[in-house]
């Protein structure tokens, strides 16, 4: 699957399951404080968006001089990538858009018998590797890494940088974050768009290195986000035990469409996210994905080379959209 496909339905209508996307809206107090920057769009925000940039330094326990704000986290992984990914290490299946974008890469393969899961403390890191890319909780599986063994992943190699991919931070996991001014080597990226409902805002930040924060506040618009983004983002993190507690839900959601699954013969794997691996075989996945979407039902097949054909990424959807898809499924199957 490319980074493009990824992205999501445009301008479908029907049920969407679909990775980048969660099914809840943002938050009435986000909407609300959109809509009242509507009237004042013909002024700019604050440089380097300074009120979001002080309110994520004081929820993160970092100086705002190491935040980086930018619209959504791909535009911020690219320039990274375009500074550090000379040579890459991944561990595979990620994101799409990191073996794009990266120039060279190796890998290290996440394998179905362990349900995806892997110890940290077992990575090797190849030599002459510049930067090696973490993603937690993983994209497409959902699973979560224990980070403690990072510590000593960053001491043994301070001359390769540590991407931590934190996009669904807000789902479950451990943040490393609060790292970053110990260890010159470590970078956190972070989006809006998944727990926190704005993926159409297009709201994302990191926390770097001092030196590179200011490289990349240096080289990009002082006004990265629209006066309505910047708002939206603002009254979404003053409610981030709101955010938690539909986390929770959505988890269960997503735990009961994989029983339900389960429970028509097709395999899925651990999650912590509201999305999941799964594996229809025999059932041929493109396939699948090309009926279901007669049925007015958007699903992407993963298309990776390393596992079977029959491997979908399933995102939880509302309640009765996931049994009109699970009754599609009935069908199909």
């Amino acid at each position: 699957m490319s980074a493009k496909a990824e992205k999501g339905g445009g301008t479908f209508q029907g049920i969407k399951l679909l990775l980048c996307e969660n099914p809840l809206p943002p938050l009435e107090e986000a909407i609300a404080a959109a809509r009242a920057e509507v009237p004042h769009g013909n002024y700019y925000t604050e440089p380097y968006s300074a009120p979001l940039r002080q309110l994520i330094s004081a929820q993160a326990g970092v100086a705002d001089r190491l935040i980086h704000i930018n619209a959504g986290s791909e535009l911020i992984l690219r320039q990274l990538f375009d500074r550090f990914g000379q040579q890459v290490h991944l561990l595979t299946p990620t994101y799409a858009l990191f073996p794009e974008i990266a120039r060279h890469y190796t890998e290290t393969r996440l394998q179905p018998a362990q349900d995806f899961a892997f110890d940290l403390g077992q990575l090797a890191v190849p030599d002459g590797t510049t930067l090696v890319v973490i993603v937690n909780p993983n994209n497409p599986n959902g699973g979560v890494f224990d980070m403690a063994p990072l510590l000593g992943l960053l001491r043994r190699h301070p001359d390769t940088r540590f991407l931590v991919d934190e996009a669904f931070i807000g789902m479950a996991g451990a943040s490393v974050a609060h790292l970053v001014p110990e260890y010159p080597n470590l970078l956190v990226t972070r989006t809006l768009s998944k727990a926190h409902s704005l993926a159409g805002f297009r709201v994302g930040y990191a926390i770097l290195p001092a030196a590179i924060a200011d490289d990349l506040n240096g080289h990009n618009d002082a006004y990265p986000l629209a006066r309505p983004s910047q708002a939206a983002a603002i009254a979404t993190l003053m409610h981030e035990d709101r955010i938690h507690a539909r986390a929770v839900q959505l988890r269960a959601w997503a735990g009961a469409l994989a029983a339900q699954l389960r429970g028509l013969g097709v395999r899925t794997y651990p999650t912590e996210t509201y999305f999941f691996l799964a594996d229809f075989a025999p059932h041929d996945a493109t396939v699948l994905a090309e009926q279901l979407k007669t049925h007015n039902i958007l699903v992407k097949p993963l298309n990776d080379r390393h596992l079977g054909s029959g491997y979908l990424r399933v995102t939880t959807a509302l309640p009765d959209d996931n049994a009109r898809f699970i009754a599609a499924l009935k069908t199909l199957l």
